[in-house]
């Protein structure tokens, strides 16, 4: 007997230095990323949004036309300019109204917005984020056209739309056309994480029945709006696709010019991260909100960064390394207003994203969520409501308050070592 212990004794330590061998261990990963990120590609893919294919291909769509256009800072063209800029400077358009989603027509705004005087060289501007958010017959009086045209981030829950949405709800109901104007998904349109919405959780925050990395463009994602009915009515609906864009591609890997979409989404990086992380505003935990990384750094007074990123390392999540980070949230204005912990120092994590294709957003997000439940389930707060309607369902919260100790055998031998050791207890 004593000798068979000592051959799987033996066995075991060899399996698990030969997986030490050919693992790599996060600094090396870290290190290997660091070599190459100063280094990005320079070639990029030439591609025309769906504005400006309208303004230099396909202007017939909107002559002599009387337009209300849907937009913010990010409807520019691939020189820059604003397209109700280009619109007003057309003889044979009239620019009649401009609604605005959430954070207003110029980004400018973390909560509820109010236009009530003339904005420059603008007729009317009109928030549809606050009490307001489906325009009504008197906002579209003498319109014709209803134009689209917002960058959207690929994420269910980032409201812009849900605006899409409620505005075809509304040009349905008056028979007025809608022209969307197709923008890149700039975290990828051929990846798909997250389950579909339950329609019991429906809210401002998910309205469709989708995932919440949804993997369309706006402009696919009306078309299956109008395709499967998921609005009480539909309007008559025209698309203008982009040129040059495949599924594949990463906004930062197109010649367009990159403008935040939202004030706390600065980059292509946060964006890809968003999905995850947005879950959570579901909780007590800092979302990095008052910081100049949010979603990016996640924290509170309570955690143990140094602990906490050890434990997440340790699940060999691909893509991605944890370090440690602290940080103190302050108010910023039109970017966060009272954050979480707000002037109180947080200790927390730094999200690094090493290899983008096989980063996993909400794969990362939950495991956060589950460690922090396993390591801190006296501090950790749970905000039901908010975390059901960004998860789209209750299954997330009720895994969540289940309170087990979650293994993770991402590693290369971990579930061969697993079996061994039952081996050797028997």
């Amino acid at each position: 007997m004593r000798l068979l212990f000592k051959w799987k004794l033996f066995f075991l330590l060899t399996i698990t230095f030969i997986s030490a061998q050919t693992r790599q261990s996060t600094h090396q990963i870290q290190s290997e990323y660091y070599k190459t990120i100063m280094n990005p590609p320079v070639d990029r893919v030439t591609v025309l949004t769906g504005l400006d294919v309208l303004l230099e291909k396909r202007i017939d769509l909107i002559t002599g036309k009387s337009i209300a256009l849907v937009t913010n800072q990010t409807g520019i063209d691939r020189y820059g300019i604003p397209n109700y800029k280009r619109l007003l400077a057309l003889d044979d358009v009239h620019l009649k109204v401009i609604f605005s989603p959430e954070h207003g027509l110029f980004g400018e705004a973390d909560e509820e917005i109010t236009y009530n005087k003339k904005i420059a060289d603008i007729p009317r501007v009109i928030s549809l984020y606050g009490s307001v958010r489906k325009p009504t017959s008197e906002m579209l009086q003498g319109v014709d056209l209803i134009i689209y045209d917002i960058q959207d981030i690929g994420a269910r829950f980032y409201t812009y739309i849900s605006t899409l949405g409620l505005v075809m709800e509304a040009a349905a109901e008056l028979q007025i056309p809608v022209l969307v104007l197709d923008r890149p998904n700039p975290i990828r349109s051929d990846i798909v994480e997250g389950p579909l919405l339950d329609l019991n959780y429906q809210s401002f925050i998910g309205k469709y029945p989708i995932p919440i990395r949804y993997g369309w463009t706006v402009g696919e994602l009306a078309q299956k709006i109008v395709a499967e009915q998921w609005i009480p009515a539909s309007p008559p609906l025209s698309v203008v696709s982009m040129e040059g864009w495949y599924a594949s591609l990463w906004y930062d890997e197109t010649n367009l010019p990159w403008v935040k979409p939202s004030p706390n989404i600065p980059d292509v990086g946060t964006a890809l991260i968003y999905p995850g992380m947005c879950l959570l505003e579901g909780t007590n935990v800092s979302e990095g909100r008052g910081t100049d990384h949010p979603f990016k750094w996640f924290g509170a007074p309570w955690i143990n960064g140094k602990i906490l990123s050890q434990e997440l390392n340790k699940l060999h999540l691909p893509g991605v390394v944890f370090v440690p980070q602290s940080f103190t949230p302050i108010s910023i204005s039109g970017v966060a207003d009272k954050p979480k912990y707000e002037n109180q120092l947080c200790d927390g994590i730094e999200i690094r994203v090493i290899t983008r294709n096989e980063y996993q957003s909400l794969n990362v997000g939950v495991s956060i969520l589950k460690k922090l439940q396993e390591l801190y389930p006296e501090n950790i707060i749970l905000k039901e409501n908010r975390l059901n309607r960004l998860w789209g369902s209750d299954t997330l919260l009720n895994e969540l308050q289940k309170k087990r100790k979650q293994i993770n055998f991402y590693a290369t031998g971990g579930l061969t070592i697993l079996l061994l050791l039952t081996l050797l207890i028997k």
